[in-house]
């Protein structure tokens, strides 16, 4: 039967897929030819994940490497599964039950009833993503595809098989045994809508206005000091007497919990009243504290007054300090981020905390964690209010700093005072509050969209700086490569400074703490219940921590929980440790860094022996997508649109390591086009009887067809070697130009007389050597293309298997360099005369004479080879030899020869010198403009760098245009 006229994604690729799928072709270890295995994981996406283009981009990668190895009869795994997403899912799941009517929040339910509709959700609706990457023609081992809550006890029957619940808790046992898990009070993120801790990676640091207000501490006992400003020099540019010290902050509300204020210790402004206490200004006035002023390298003297108040319990710098120094933190919001409104009555609170601050009286943490000194007024008002009441209040005490209304700190609320010779009043003596409108990066919840607040709470940590240097010293001797070597650089730093990992989420969708604490907080660690009660050894009343574990603790299991782990299983022996992880940078090490550290840990041995590091996937102009901006590209209506093939091919042609990731629509469409051009090379072939031709490799004679199997040969080794080192922009490129250039417009063309008019022999080979070829390309092709090439693979003759179990071709005994020299001469010489037409605007369908100035003798073999090639391909009517170019000729040289192009009265050539020097005069005015932006140094250090390269690529296109034009316009002057 006949090609179809064209390739239709729409109706052929799911076929494809279910071809596929159902014939096991992507299982493990389907169309093994060797005992070597390759293993990737795949970065488990949230179960209500949807796919995006990030996902799309890495996915594409990840499948080039399975198919790429699948076909070289590695033993293959490319493991799937998903990840529980415990805020995503409760989020997704509390939004389920109110669109179905439910009126009651989660907290208004038991645990139990709550979990069965989270599994109720997950049964109907969860998993959606792996539908959608089965569009994308992903080839994973769907059979094994693993979920971070498989095997936990309230998962209902039907569920996906596997023991990863048992596995985390395992881990989680055995590591508290050692000592490397342990709970207690640190600062963490804190989400007051979920009422839970969660990852920096779930935090979102966006900038807003913000303000930054300006306080006197005063002094205690109305002492005074003699402030004074000084420049570089030692001059005195300001001094006055204070009786306070003067702080600024954009959070006022926390002033309350203060438990120091902080200057430089090389500070002199304020070294004589460094020891000395000063007066929080909030509160009622009889229970006022009164706070130490130390010093801590902390503070910056430039910024600000140089003075930082210090509120352990609410912020991460102040925190450090707290803990340098010794200071109480007290903790002032509720979980919902509310001003604290139980505890002992402000007045007593404070007395306590000013006994502490006086070392009248010791602490320690549970004592501190239970006082509330939030006075009255302020109890039980939200954050936000709280700090507007704050501030009112301080300001109507006159403790506010005051400014002349028109100081320019002020902002846009500054005045312009007009001059009283001017009509104006002289307003310097009235003064006003100084409010600094600032810029400020607020953190937000990823998924809540509220602000989030620091907090101290009582949570699970793992004792990183206990298995972090065997993680560390992986990378350094080589077992783990970091690709590109800049991951490697920051994955150094962020374990060298690592701290400890907060494990606990105050959730019910997850693992839970598999701990039980007794009526005296005893705390007993076991994987059941049962276990729990017989370490206990009475019977006392047991309760279970309620919190579950953070999903990043799951995931870092993902290496070898997957496999079967804690049962040793044949997977787990074959597969593991993996090859390969493809994932983005952003995720270093939130995920990568973990799997290292708990895989060391648990098996030990690394994960991965490579780590292949991407940036996140941009808009055409280098800019981040965002619904608001209206730019995103979503992969399953490129998909639609212009099938998986084109996208995928797109995917890889941008993947160079490390280089920032711009994709656009026209792109995927160019490789729309790309799929047709391959397609329509396979009719060709089909019309001129190669799909007849016997399917072993030929053995030609003729030059032409010697030369594309050379050209298939070279193209084979470097594919091989790109996909080796991770290139895959590079694969991409090799095996675009390859069918694109050399297989379809140069071979293609260059077999048609060997076709039509040649003996039976010659047509014969040229048909072997084509069909041949063919299969090479789509062979080679089939890892980024994988839809198109099976589908041509099998319409185009009898086959014994799938294109995707096909072996991957081994051959290197195909260079030939007589034939790739005499065929890459006839090309030179075709493109150079194609070339000097363009430039000159010479007639496309005018053919012209063309005279041989000098040859040498291969070059004159090769003319001579292939005269009626060179006359039709470059549309010239005639070739004869000449000692001298004639006037009014245009030379053309090629290795070897010289060639001259007598154009004299076939063009205008004044017209032609007018039409290109106004293009060059417009060219030479956009490169002046792009010039003086890329060599400004202040634009390359202030301009995204994205922006920066682009801005030097624009440059160096222009250049290279204005290049062309002037080559253009000189070989015009030849013609004079």
């Amino acid at each position: 039967m006949a090609l179809p006229k064209s390739f239709d994604p729409a109706t052929r690729e799911a076929e494809l897929y279910r071809m596929w799928e159902e014939s096991g072709a992507f299982k493990a270890g389907a169309g093994k030819r060797r005992d070597e295995t390759f293993t990737i994981m795949l970065p488990p996406p949230n179960v209500t994940g949807v796919l995006h283009v990030g996902h799309a981009f890495n996915h594409t990668l990840m499948d080039i490497l399975t198919r790429w190895k699948r076909m070289q009869g590695y033993d293959t795994l490319w493991q799937p599964g998903l990840d529980h997403a415990g805020i995503a899912t409760q989020l997704v799941v509390e939004k389920d039950m109110a669109a179905k009517g439910e009126t009651r929040k989660r907290s208004e339910m038991d645990r139990e009833e709550f979990l069965a509709k989270v599994w109720d959700w997950k049964k109907s609706s969860g998993g959606t993503i792996e539908d959608q990457a089965r569009r994308l023609g992903d080839s994973m081992d769907w059979s094994r595809s693993a979920f971070t809550m498989s095997g936990a006890p309230n998962a209902p029957a039907g569920e996906k098989d596997g023991n990863f619940h048992d596995a985390v808790l395992k881990v989680f046992v055995e590591m508290y045994d050692k000592g490397l898990i342990y709970r207690g009070k640190r600062l963490v993120n804190w989400d007051p809508h979920f009422e839970t801790a969660i990852s920096d990676l779930e935090v979102e640091n966006i900038e807003v206005d913000g303000h930054m207000w300006h306080f006197k501490y005063p002094l205690a006992g109305g002492e005074t000091y003699t402030y004074v400003e000084k420049d570089e020099d030692g001059n005195v540019l300001f001094e006055e007497e204070r009786d306070y010290i003067s702080i600024a902050t954009t959070r006022p509300e926390t002033m309350l919990g203060d438990g120091a204020v902080a200057v430089h210790k090389d500070d002199a402004r304020y070294a004589p009243i460094v020891g000395k206490l000063c007066e929080i200004p909030v509160g009622p006035k009889e229970s006022r504290r009164l706070i130490p002023i130390i010093t801590d390298p902390y503070p910056d003297m430039n910024f600000g007054s140089g003075a930082v108040k210090i509120t352990g319990a609410h912020d991460f710098n102040d925190y450090e300090v707290a803990k340098r120094g010794g200071i109480p933190m007290y903790a002032l919001m509720d979980t919902r981020g509310a001003m604290r409104a139980d505890g002992k009555p402000y007045a007593e609170e404070a007395a306590t905390a000013q006994a502490i601050a006086n070392g009248e009286q010791t602490f320690d943490e549970a004592m501190i964690a239970a006082m509330n000194l939030v006075p009255e007024d302020y109890r039980g008002l939200d954050r936000f209010e709280a700090r507007k009441r704050v501030v009112d209040d301080i300001t109507a005490e006159g403790l506010a700093v005051m400014v002349a209304p028109n100081d320019p700190r002020l902002g846009a609320a500054a005045e312009k005072l007009v001059a009283p010779e001017e009509g104006g009043e002289d307003r310097l003596d009235q003064l006003v509050p100084l409010v600094e409108p600032k810029k400020i990066m607020q953190p937000f919840g990823d998924r809540s969209k509220v602000v989030i607040e620091p907090m101290l709470t009582d949570q699970w940590f793992v004792d990183t700086a206990q298995i972090v240097q065997p993680a560390l010293d992986a990378v350094k001797d080589g077992r783990t490569t970091i690709i590109p070597d800049s991951g490697r650089k920051v994955y150094d730093h962020w374990l060298e400074n690592i701290e400890p990992w907060c494990i606990s989420r105050q959730l019910w969708w997850g693992h839970q703490i598999p701990v039980w604490f007794d009526d005296d907080g005893n705390q007993f660690c076991a994987a059941s219940e049962a276990e729990a009660r017989a370490q206990a050894g009475d019977d006392r009343t047991l309760t279970r921590d309620p919190d579950v574990l953070d999903t990043w603790f799951s995931s870092g299991l993902w290496p070898f929980g997957t496999l079967g782990w804690p049962d040793q299983t044949e997977e787990l022996d074959r597969y593991f440790p993996g090859d390969v992880l493809i994932t983005g940078q952003d995720i270093l090490f939130f995920w990568v860094a973990r799997m290292m550290m708990m895989s060391l840990a648990v098996m030990d041995d690394v994960p991965f022996h490579t780590v292949y590091l991407h940036q996140l996937v941009r808009d055409a102009k280098g800019e981040k997508m965002s619904k608001t901006k209206g730019n995103v590209i979503d992969p399953l209506t490129m998909v639609d649109t212009y099938g998986a093939d084109a996208l995928r091919m797109s995917n890889a042609a941008m993947a160079s390591i490390g280089g920032v990731l711009k994709i656009s629509e026209d792109r995927i469409g160019g490789y729309a086009k790309f799929v047709n051009k391959l397609w329509n090379a396979a009719k060709l072939a089909e019309m001129n009887g190669a799909f007849d031709a016997p399917a072993e490799r030929p053995a030609p004679r003729q030059t032409v067809n010697r030369w594309i199997m050379a050209e298939v040969g070279q193209l084979r080794a470097d594919v091989d070697a790109a996909l080796t080192d991770y290139r895959f922009n590079d694969a991409a490129s090799a095996l675009y130009a390859f069918i694109w250039g050399r297989f379809c417009d140069w071979y293609l063309e260059f077999s048609k007389p060997l076709l039509m008019d040649g003996s039976d022999a010659d047509k014969a080979e040229t048909q072997a050597t084509l069909a041949w070829t063919l299969d090479q390309c789509l062979i080679l092709l089939h890892p980024i293309m994988p839809f198109v090439t099976e589908e041509l693979w099998q319409q185009s003759r009898p086959r014994d298997q799938m294109l995707a179990l096909t072996p991957w071709p081994e051959y290197t005994d195909l260079s030939d360099a007589d034939a790739v020299a005499e065929m890459n001469w006839v090309i030179s010489l075709i493109e150079g005369i194609r070339s000097a037409r363009a430039q000159l605007n010479v007639p496309a369908g005018l053919k012209i004479p063309v005279l041989q100035i000098e040859a040498d003798d291969a070059a004159k073999t090769a003319q001579a080879n292939n005269i009626a090639m060179i006359m039709r391909m470059a549309r010239v009517d005639s070739i004869d030899t000449a000692d001298t170019p004639p006037k009014g000729s245009l030379t053309v040289a090629t290795k070897g020869a010289t060639f001259a192009l007598p154009l004299a009265g076939l063009i205008d050539v004044a017209a032609e010198k007018a039409r290109l020097g106004k293009s060059l005069v417009k060219l030479e005015k956009e490169i002046k403009g792009l010039a003086g932006r890329a060599n400004n140094p202040k634009f390359a250090e202030s301009a995204p760098p994205e922006v920066v390269a682009e801005t030097r690529a624009n440059l160096a296109e222009r250049e290279a245009e204005a290049a062309q034009l002037t080559t253009a316009l000189d070989r015009l002057a030849e013609l004079d």
